[in-house]
């Protein structure tokens, strides 16, 4: 691996600037970059998608083993599977459910921090690289990956679910208050944390591809930390198998939700009086084949055209529910979800089973941990994705874009669909009473076009999840094939349809209760990567001291300090300071005070 990589040149070549008067200088001028990571100085996005690197054997066999085992295990023995399955997630919730609520908030406070630090202005690239993609694409993208599918089925069913049975220990159901409780929990699910959590590792990868010429790898983020030896080994390949497996296992949970809501849709729109399990399966290996089908063609091509068209019909969906809904309410709604989401804030953050007993344990592995576990396990290919189509933006361009646009949208999407949906199940329609993969075609038929729309719902989902699919499969491709950007059709197929297969296991294991099977075992297998994470983000905080940007600008603020100070004391306020080449490097500059000025700083 080391010889796929180019030196970094540092600017400064081991000279400074000529010495302040009266300033003793450094011994040493500090170095550009790190001492300890050699790293590379970074391809240009063609050269990039030029590299070609061969598949992992051992990343790719043990983590295709592992699945295969796993498998076969649940088609001989599907009810063993599933008594481990929840064995384990008792455990999991019980001894580690405090983890999750911590980490999620701490990835939002360090984001948000990176953003507004001075770490902010660094780009993920050369400092002289625009952006790769169009900002509308890029954010078209990036929201179809992210979680796109998990709105169309949660939109209108989270915020109903809260309003007719509320969190424990906060007020009664179906009233004023309920509302204001059910939005904001919502929220809390569904804007800053999510983003945040794939903002960080999505930030790490970008920086250590784009900024330090390493490899796209979930291992590569931790160079800075375990050095590149470990990070090449055994250790490091651990850690991408471990990155496979929570990508496979979180993208097999949409295509579950997808598949239990395109049977909801199914059911609601007359076409079926009765979805089991045989008919979810089938609607899994039609999904499958198309998003495999997306995936061979690559980012430029079917991704970004299924984000783009996906785009344009949620907000065509949008707007139908926002026109012919409640259309006064959901605007009063906007203003009142963002009050009581940042007042409540600080409660739901920490809120765990200490605080309310067993039903509030059993309340947030169903929605709370569920959700950062979810959310944990996309991380991997969400954030390698969004990593791959962010290059030559800046971190502060990055969190806002990852963050917040997504949440801005997020907002507007729940306040449309929950608070029509809240406002149907007062005037008398009981969406409540449907299971929660109809509950939006329940929504939809007491609008006009009700059938119309359906089928614009369905096609909705089956297109996010396609776009979202194929990213995950592309990803999966690339950590099986150490690092490589546009990885072998044939890893890519494999990972398509092992996710296809491993979707229709967490349905069979789930059995009558298939959503549950499907939050259980994606808890199970995010929460080991969240260790990982959190090492990624000590790892990126470690090594963005180091920058080069960072450092140019901390030994220009000594300089011109030291001159200002030296000014100061020979001249008092009568001095100024002036900027002349280096006798010794043209392109370096030299801050000096000089005697006899009349000008004040």
């Amino acid at each position: 691996m080391a010889n796929d990589v180019r030196p970094v040149t540092d600017p400064t070549d081991g000279s400074g600037p000529e010495p302040v008067p009266g300033v003793t200088p450094p011994s040493a001028p500090p170095a550009l970059v790190a001492p300890t990571d050699p790293t590379s100085e970074p391809l240009t996005s063609a050269e990039a998608a030029e590299q070609r690197y061969p598949t992992d054997k051992v990343v790719f066999g043990v983590a295709a083993a592992l699945v295969v085992a796993l498998l076969a295990w649940g088609l001989t023995s599907a009810t063993t599977l599933s008594e481990v399955a929840g064995s384990v997630l008792k455990g999991i919730i019980t001894g580690a459910g405090w983890g999750f609520v911590l980490v999620a908030s701490g990835f939002v406070v360090f984001a948000l921090w990176l953003a507004f630090s001075r770490y902010g202005r660094i780009p993920l690239g050369r400092d002289d690289e625009g952006p790769e993609f169009r900002t509308v694409s890029w954010v078209a993208m990036m929201f179809s990956a992210g979680m796109g599918i998990g709105l169309m089925f949660y939109g209108v069913g989270e915020p109903l679910a809260h309003f007719t049975s509320p969190p424990p220990n906060t007020v009664s159901a179906g009233t004023p208050q309920a509302i204001d409780v059910a939005l904001a929990t919502t929220l809390f699910h569904w804007t800053l944390h999510p983003w945040a959590i794939y903002a960080v590792v999505g930030l790490a990868i970008a920086y250590g591809a784009f900024r330090r010429g390493r490899r796209q790898l979930i291992s590569a983020t931790l160079t800075p930390l375990l050095g590149r030896e470990r990070v090449e080994g055994g250790f490091g390949r651990a850690i991408d198998i471990l990155a496979i497996f929570a990508t496979l296992f979180g993208s097999a949970a949409s295509l579950g939700l997808g598949a239990l809501q395109i049977g909801g849709g199914l059911i609601a729109g007359g076409y079926m009086t009765s979805v089991g399990t045989p008919l979810l399966v089938i609607i899994i290996a039609v999904l499958t084949a198309a998003f495999v089908a997306s995936a061979v063609s690559g980012v430029s091509k079917g991704i970004q055209w299924l984000s783009n068209t996906n785009m344009v019909l949620a907000v065509v969906l949008a707007l139908v529910v926002f026109v012919g809904g409640p259309t006064i309410m959901i605007l009063n709604l906007l203003p009142t979800m963002i009050g009581d989401y940042f007042s409540d804030l600080t409660e739901m953050a920490s809120r765990t089973a200490a605080s309310g007993g067993d039903a509030t344990a059993t309340w947030l592995s169903g929605w709370t941990i569920f959700y950062w576990a979810w959310w944990i396990s996309w991380t991997p290919f969400v954030g390698m994705f969004i990593a791959r189509i962010s290059r030559g933006r800046t971190i502060r361009e990055f969190v806002a874009g990852v963050i917040l646009i997504p949440s801005t949208v997020t907002l507007v999407w729940f306040a449309i669909f929950g608070g029509a949906a809240i406002s149907a199940q007062d005037n008398g329609t009981n969406l409540a009473e449907r299971p929660i993969e109809g509950q939006l075609f329940g929504l939809l038929d007491t609008l006009p076009l009700g059938a119309v729309l359906g089928i614009i719902a369905m096609t909705l989902v089956a297109i996010f999840f396609v776009s979202g699919a194929d990213a995950a499969s592309i990803v999966m491709g690339t950590l099986s094939q150490r690092g490589t950007i546009h990885p072998s059709k044939r890893v890519v197929i494999f990972w398509g349809v092992m996710m296809g297969a491993i979707a229709a296991l967490m349905l069979v294991v789930g059995g009558s209760d298939a959503l549950s099977g499907i939050q259980n075992i994606t808890i199970i297998m995010a929460a080991p990567f969240a260790v990982v994470m959190v090492a990624m983000c000590l790892a990126l905080f470690k090594e963005l001291r180091q920058d080069p940007l960072v450092r140019r600008g901390v030994r220009c603020e000594t300089a011109i300090e030291q001159a200002v100070d030296f000014g100061t004391k020979e001249y008092g306020d009568e001095f100024r300071l002036s900027v002349k080449p280096h006798k010794d490097a043209g392109d370096v500059t030299s801050v000096t005070a000089p005697s006899g000025s009349d000008q004040r700083t």
